[in-house]
């Protein structure tokens, strides 16, 4: 059961920033009671937001079983609470216990080549055997066949990360739809920052990757252009303290420019799943 005050003030519209300042000295319910002090504007906006309807908002929610969580909770992952700018709130379908698990990312480009999408899929079904989740951004390319190699094993979990809403309508893109269906059948997870309703807007995927390297241990990243959104997620993870590894790819193949650049600044050569345990 979700909590009446933390689903409402998730809702509300205001900055993560905004969010994180006023929990970090106040709970959602005080928030709601007006028992806090802040930017008048900010008050005022939240106080109109106290005549809002969210009967079916909150049906949604419990209907599909959608948890929603701020990163006070104790069931916040540990992982995801040390990072810089976390998210305030995390909404969350599936397996909440994957979260705490032994997670590790799979990056890549979205127009990835047959090789790259080969290698991701083929090294997500590894680690998978070894009971490690996999976790990616359901995206077209290398984020589409790391999930579907973590599908493949019947022992390790997928996690998918975001940039939307986490209802059956927002799945985007709209080709992993059954991706998306795969993940919840198979005991996987589906998590987002963004309320039930947001629209997959450009600005929303740079932000969701830093939380794919924040539940995660360690980032594989199989293909990167040289403006690849998967360097991104590379440098939160270098920022968070985590592992690097890239698979070194055809010199003469634009998908290899970012990782090899990734290489030359130090990230792990990838060959094969034995270089992450050495």
């Amino acid at each position: 059961m979700n909590n009446f005050y933390d689903v409402w003030f998730s809702y509300i519209d205001l900055s993560n920033n905004i969010k994180l300042k006023l929990l970090e000295k106040y709970s959602s319910k005080e928030i709601f009671n007006h028992s806090f002090e802040y930017n008048k504007n900010i008050e005022d906006k939240i106080l109109n937001c106290k005549k809002l309807n969210l009967d079916k908002y909150f049906n949604y929610l419990e209907k599909y079983n959608i948890k929603v969580i701020n990163f006070k909770d104790e069931r916040y992952p540990k992982l995801l609470n040390s990072i810089e700018n976390k998210p305030a709130f995390l909404y969350i379908r599936g397996n909440l216990e994957n979260l705490y698990s032994d997670n590790l990312a799979i990056v890549g480009s979205r127009n990835a080549s047959e090789y790259g999408k080969c290698v991701a899929r083929k090294i997500s079904k590894e680690l998978a055997d070894k009971n490690i989740n996999i976790v990616s951004g359901l995206a077209l390319g290398i984020d589409k066949y790391a999930h579907i190699g973590a599908l493949d094993s019947m022992y390790g979990k997928t996690i998918a990360v975001l940039g939307t809403g986490v209802s059956d309508s927002e799945v985007y893109p709209l080709q992993n739809k059954k991706i998306f269906e795969r993940i919840l059948e198979s005991n996987g997870t589906i998590i987002s920052e963004f309320r039930l309703g947001t629209k997959p807007e450009k600005y929303n995927f740079p932000l969701r990757n830093r939380i794919i390297s924040g539940i995660s241990k360690k980032v594989i990243v199989v293909e990167a252009t040289e403006n690849s959104g998967s360097l991104i997620t590379a440098n939160y993870a270098l920022e968070q303290g985590k592992d690097i590894y890239a698979v070194l790819g055809n010199i003469t193949s634009k998908n290899s420019i970012g990782t090899n650049k990734l290489i030359e600044e130090g990230a792990y050569i990838l060959k094969s799943i034995e270089d992450i345990f050495y």
